[in-house]
């Protein structure tokens, strides 16, 4: 799917927004996610980490629950920003996670505390991946 301007934009911003309210006392390192979904509503979420480290919630897994609480059911694009130069692409478990909601060509726009570095789609970050329609045969 094709984003306009307007739209890539106004999720990178609220991305942006949302990374600084994240809960990051041992990596330092803010990320916030921003989802519009099928009712064209948004969805926000940010890291939160936990001294017991594997059960802390990444921003896209908060954006998504965000949404469902929210009943929606479909990503139509989401935003992820993070601070630093390098690209702050979502994490093996939230690309399963985004494909549970979202099509292969699902855009994934990536940034930083400074702009928009760069505009993927789902099957670019996770090929040939496993989704609900192959439990449906």
């Amino acid at each position: 799917m094709k984003l306009d301007n307007s739209t890539t934009n106004n999720l990178y911003i609220k991305a942006s927004k949302i990374m600084e309210a994240a809960y990051v006392p041992y990596s330092k390192f803010k990320v916030g996610a921003a989802i519009l979904d099928e009712n064209d509503n948004y969805h926000v979420g940010c890291n939160v980490e936990n001294a017991a480290y594997p059960i802390g919630n990444c921003a896209e897994a908060s954006a998504i629950s965000s949404m469902i609480i929210s009943k929606g059911t479909k990503i139509i694009a989401i935003a992820v920003t993070g601070y630093g130069d390098m690209l702050c692409t979502p994490c093996g478990g939230c690309r399963q996670r985004i494909r549970e909601f979202s099509s292969l060509n699902t855009p994934i726009i990536i940034g930083n505390e400074k702009k928009i570095q760069k505009i993927f789609t789902l099957n670019d970050l996770l090929p040939y991946s496993f989704g609900p329609e192959n439990l449906n045969n």
